[in-house]
């Protein structure tokens, strides 16, 4: 991986795209040496997904200046010999050239370029003992794991397969029989001549790996992959305290918590894994709006995209970690279908999406889904997904991991990233400038268009485009004059030329002293309202004043704020919202508001919970809290919207004492 850079103005676009952390490294002497503090961001990002350490660099407040490394032979040397020092650091992931001398306005540095780790060799620890010295890479920082993420993830270091596992005094007694019988049934449907189909059922369940013998210990029993796709809820619920599943459709294109069908385990039916795919794959795909084709001259209902939302489905649940914090949680929405399961990735990101090598959570229950025609082999199942949403032009899908707790998340968007109406209309905008453009500045100005403010890791998300090269496309537009920006590095936003980006004066008009303070205004009451009109302004600023009082605005049943350019309501004044969401909101905070102090591992979560589905504005959520709403911003706030756990209301404005934030998700 080349090191392309030359200048500070290329380092600062360059940090919109990687995990980047700088360090001095000038040493006691002022030669140069490598920091202390580089250790745990080794581990941290071998840990997670890598990134590049460049030693030589000062960085403060998003401002990067070259201190350059006189000796940097001697600092190559010193790193490799701690690499290989196991007493230093449990393993060297690094090669020579991963470790490269750049040239940047005349000065040397090192940029060290570290891979995420296999999952054999994580954890990546320091000091001989996993325990209190492993890291991981989060919020652009590095975050001492505590020992229940090392345990988990030396349980993912030694067991290749998680379900094969036989569990002690369970029996056939603990498994739904129709769901066995059902099972049987597709598998003759899809092989009718195969030989296990005359077995008694005892003899059936080992044949399929849902019974087995322990050779090592001689314990003979039901497996855990046996009892999760055939079991009973509460036998299950007795193997794998955590367990759980859950569907909801919900009625709108916005993250809500509202849904209008919904099934979990309620004891209405098994519970099991087998019987909630049969369940949720009819649902997924009831109304699914996209045209069948012909073959043969006959109909073929079975499509690219039925085919990607059974593989998706397939996935999150063989790919499940059972003990995990979290549930395996299906989304279907007018816009997008979600799937979440609890684990992380098992291999890199860049290889789930490429395709070709697979490293199944469980493997037995994904065998079982392979029987019976469901699921795909050598890990093309995510290569199939991007096939199916690509025959439709829709949006590329997102696949991402998430930390504490551990969860992987897929979206499967059903928007057209190129819509005529709004291809027409930045063509009448921008004229035979726009004509000139490539596929893929077309793409960023549609997106720019549709969704008013992007940043490069949404737009990553979204466009099928090299890192590098998307930030190379937007310093393009923009010093083209057709993307304005605002911000710096991570935090970085684009919109059209000439727009105005949705501002905390469109949403809380009694905030805007300015506007109230020009001459000519006029305030009248209407309806048992109080509306203040402000004559010869542009209409922009007339839709500000239009009414201005919290009684004049447009809110839900819960009493949160509805403003037309945001995607979710606004939780702007406690005394505005009904008694029962306020008591939700107090119970979500209850921990920082009767406890003063809180590390970050206690205090983040919290934060997320409150802010889930609402925008949630900074002085309310400070005050749910107990806490100062700057310190809140400054300590927590800021970090999470940088890793991308949080959302603002107004990205061009991050410092406006109106921010309100809602988790992503």
């Amino acid at each position: 991986m080349k090191f392309d850079l030359s200048t500070i103005a290329d380092l600062a676009a360059f940090s919109e795209t990687v995990s980047l952390e700088c360090k001095l490294a000038q040493g006691e002497d002022g030669k140069g040496a490598v920091p202390k503090d580089f250790w745990r961001t080794y581990s941290a990002m071998a840990n997670t997904q890598g990134g590049i350490v460049l030693l030589g660099i000062r960085e403060q407040a998003g401002k990067f200046s070259i201190a350059g490394i006189e000796d940097i032979d001697r600092v190559r040397r010193d790193l490799f010999n701690n690499l290989n020092n196991q007493s230093k650091v449990s393993t060297n992931l690094l090669l020579d050239s991963d470790v490269e001398e750049v040239s940047l306005e005349g000065k040397k540095v090192l940029a060290v370029h570290i891979p995420q780790a296999p999952r054999k060799r994580m954890p990546v620890f320091l000091n001989g003992q996993p325990l209190g010295n492993t890291w991981r890479r989060l919020n652009d920082g590095d975050r001492l794991c505590d020992e229940e993420t090392v345990k988990r993830m030396l349980a993912e270091q030694i067991e290749d397969v998680r379900d094969r596992r036989v569990l002690p005094h369970y029996g056939l007694a603990d498994l739904d029989q129709e769901s066995v019988r059902i099972y049987r049934q597709m598998l003759k449907d899809e092989s009718p001549a195969h030989p296990w189909l005359e077995l008694t059922d005892a003899d059936f369940l080992r044949q399929i790996g849902a019974w087995r013998r322990d050779r090592e210990s001689g314990d003979e029993g039901l497996t855990l992959a046996g009892l999760l796709m055939f079991g009973k809820w509460s036998s299950i619920q007795e193997a794998v305290p955590h367990y759980f599943v859950d569907y909801q459709e919900r009625p709108e294109a916005r993250t809500e918590r509202r849904w209008v069908d919904r099934l979990v385990p309620d004891g209405t039916w098994s519970g099991n894994v087998f019987d909630f795919y049969r369940r949720v794959y009819r649902k997924l795909v009831t109304d699914l709006k996209v045209p069948f084709a012909l073959k043969d001259g006959q109909r073929q209902d079975d499509t690219p995209v039925h085919e990607a939302l059974r593989e998706a489905l397939v996935n999150a649940l063989v790919h499940a970690d059972y003990t995990g914090r979290v549930s395996v949680l299906i989304v279907k929405r007018p816009d997008m279908f979600g799937f979440r399961n609890p684990g992380c990735l098992r291999l890199p990101l860049e290889q789930v999406l490429q395709g070709g090598e697979s490293d199944c959570r469980n493997r037995l229950m994904h065998q079982m889904f392979l029987m019976i025609g469901l699921g795909e082999r050598a890990g093309s199942g995510m290569p199939k997904i991007l096939s199916g949403w690509r025959s439709q032009h829709w949006r590329q899908p997102l696949l991402r991991e998430k930390n504490e707790p551990d969860q992987t998340l897929l979206e499967l968007h059903m928007l057209d990233l190129l819509p005529d109406a709004v291809v027409q209309q930045l063509r009448a905008r921008f004229g035979e400038t726009f004509d000139t453009l490539d596929h893929g500045e077309r793409l960023i100005m549609a997106t720019a268009s549709i969704e008013q403010v992007v940043n490069h890791a949404r737009l990553i998300e979204i466009l099928d485009l090299h890192p590098h090269d998307l930030s190379m496309k937007l310093a393009r537009l923009e010093r083209d004059g057709l993307l304005q920006s605002s911000g710096q590095s991570r935090g970085k936003v684009y919109y059209l030329q000439g727009e105005r980006p949705l501002s905390p004066e469109d949403v809380f008009p009694a905030s805007s002293t300015d506007t109230f303070s020009l001459p000519g205004v006029i305030e009248f009451t209407s309806g048992g309202k109080t509306v203040r009109f402000v004559p010869n302004v542009p209409s922009s600023v007339h839709s500000i004043t239009s009414s201005v009082h919290n009684d004049a605005l447009d809110r839900d049943s819960d009493g949160c704020l509805l403003a037309q350019r945001l995607d979710a309501p606004v939780v702007d004044d406690l005394q505005a919202i009904s008694a029962d969401l306020k008591e939700e909101l107090e119970q979500r905070a209850a921990l920082p508001r009767s406890k003063p102090r809180l590390n970050p591992a206690e205090m983040e979560p919290v934060i997320l919970s409150v802010c889930r589905g609402r925008y949630i504005r900074l002085n309310v959520l400070a005050e749910l809290l107990n806490r100062n709403p700057d310190a809140l911003r400054r300590q927590y706030m800021d970090k999470l919207v940088k890793s991308q756990q949080m959302l603002r209301a107004f990205p061009t404005k991050p410092n406006h004492e109106m921010q309100s934030y809602r988790t992503k998700d």
